[in-house]
């Protein structure tokens, strides 16, 4: 259950059903789902790119609480400038990620889904498959 509070904990709960989604889509039994799955990836990506955008402005300097601010030391600000550029690079491809997915889901939309089932076998003559009596 998400904690909306808890970055460490919510982190992991997205990784956990991350992984469930890997397994389950292993084999896709009812492909109607797809549609769902990709409307919701999207969000996941979009959230993910703000999420890692976020945490780049705190080593930014952004919305950093000064109790918990870094040592002030050239290595310091190397590794934490490192950290910012990384992330932002990394929630701007993830924002680009979300485009494509979403694409494919608008596609996705336009794909109608049809069971077949098997014709019933009927006894009697092959070539005239009609009623028997």
């Amino acid at each position: 259950m998400p904690t909306f509070e808890s970055p460490a904990a919510d982190a992991d709960e997205v990784q956990t059903a991350l992984r469930a989604l890997a397994h389950a889509t292993r084999r896709i039994d009812d492909p109607r789902e797809i549609y769902s799955v990709l409307g919701s990836l999207t969000s996941a990506v979009a959230s993910l790119s703000q999420s890692l955008h976020q945490i780049a402005e705190y080593h930014d300097g952004r919305h950093r609480n000064a109790q918990w601010a870094p040592a002030d030391a050239p290595t310091t600000r190397s590794a934490a400038y490192r950290v910012s550029w990384d992330l932002h690079r990394a929630g701007e491809m993830l924002r680009q990620v979300g485009v494509v997915i979403g694409n494919a889901h608008e596609a996705e939309a336009m794909l109608a889904y049809h069971r077949e089932f098997p014709q019933p076998l009927v006894s009697g003559d092959p070539v005239n498959r009609g009623l028997s009596l």
